[in-house]
C-alpha cells in the first residue's frame, strides 16, 4: 500500500511542555490507523497538528509526499484531509439535509454564493441525500438538527465530514458522550464507509473494543511521543502496553 500521511520528527512546545515530542508515523492510503494513550499523552495536540489547526515547532507532515506542514487548517479541507471535533458543531436550526447540502458546498465552486436559489444546487443536495443515507438518518432528513438525538448528532457531523468526500478522514473520540448501546452501530457505518469508500481514516478513541475492533494499525502515544505501533494483535500482546497502559485504558 502507498502512504497518504506521514509525520516525520513532528514536534510541539506550548512554552517549557512539550506536548508532542518528534513523532514519525506513516499512515497507508485505504486503512483505519487508530491513535491511543491515557488523557496527557498528546493525542488531540498531534491531531490537530495533523489537521493545520496547530503548527508545529519543528518536523515535518506531508500529504501523498508533498510537505503541507505549514499548509492552514482551510486548505487542508480542500485537498482532501477532513477533521471531526469531540464537540459536535452542526447548525441546530437548520434541517439535516441543509446542514449536509451547506457542506458539501462549502469546498465547491459555488461555496460563496450565499444569495443564489439554493435549489439551483442540485449536485449537493444530491451529495447530501447520498451522504445522509449513507450514515443511516435518511429519515431523519427534514428534521431540524437541534432535536435530534445526541447518537444521531453524531452520525450528522460524520456526515458533514463525508460531504466534501475527503479522502482522509481524522475522527476525535467519534464515540464520545455517546451511550454504550449506540457506539457499535455508529463504528459500523464509519467501518462500512471505510471499506466501500476506500478513505484513510485517523482515529483517536478511548473505547478499546472500538479501537481493537477497526484497526488496521494502532500508534500508542505516552507523554507525547509513541511508545508502541502495531497491528491490533501486536498492541495486545505488547507487554509494555500491557503493563502501562492497557489496563487503565479498559477502565475508562
Amino acid at each position: 500500500m502507498s502512504l497518504i500521511l506521514e509525520t516525520r520528527n513532528l514536534r510541539k512546545a506550548f512554552g517549557g511542555l512539550i506536548a508532542v515530542s518528534d513523532v514519525s508515523i506513516q499512515i497507508e492510503a485505504g486503512t483505519t490507523h487508530s491513535i491511543i494513550g491515557p488523557n496527557g499523552a498528546g493525542k488531540t495536540t498531534f491531531f490537530n497538528l495533523l489537521s493545520g489547526k496547530y503548527k508545529p515547532t519543528s518536523g515535518q507532515v506531508l500529504y501523498k509526499g508533498k510537505d503541507i506542514t505549514n499548509m492552514p487548517f482551510h486548505k487542508r479541507a480542500h485537498i482532501g484531509i477532513g477533521r471531526s471535533f469531540q464537540i459536535t458543531n452542526i447548525f441546530p436550526n437548520l434541517t439535516v439535509l441543509e446542514n449536509v447540502r451547506l457542506a458539501a458546498q462549502a469546498l465547491g465552486r459555488d461555496s460563496f454564493k450565499f444569495y443564489r436559489n439554493a435549489i439551483a444546487y442540485k449536485t449537493y443536495y444530491a451529495r447530501a441525500l447520498e451522504v445522509i443515507a449513507m450514515v443511516g438518518l435518511a429519515e431523519s432528513t427534514y428534521q431540524l438538527a437541534s432535536t435530534l438525538p445526541h447518537g444521531g448528532k453524531r452520525k450528522l457531523e460524520l456526515a458533514l465530514l463525508l460531504a466534501p468526500q475527503p479522502e482522509v478522514l481524522l475522527l476525535d473520540e467519534p464515540t464520545a458522550g455517546m451511550a454504550s448501546e449506540q457506539v457499535p452501530e455508529l463504528m459500523a457505518t464509519i467501518n462500512h464507509i471505510q471499506k466501500t469508500g476506500g478513505q484513510t481514516i485517523v482515529l483517536v478513541e478511548h473505547n478499546m473494543s472500538v479501537v481493537m475492533g477497526i484497526s488496521d494499525k494502532i500508534t500508542v502515544m505516552s507523554s507525547g511521543a509513541v511508545l508502541a505501533e502495531g497491528t491490533p494483535a501486536q498492541i495486545s500482546a505488547d507487554e509494555t502496553v500491557q503493563n502501562v497502559y492497557l489496563g487503565t485504558l479498559y477502565e475508562d
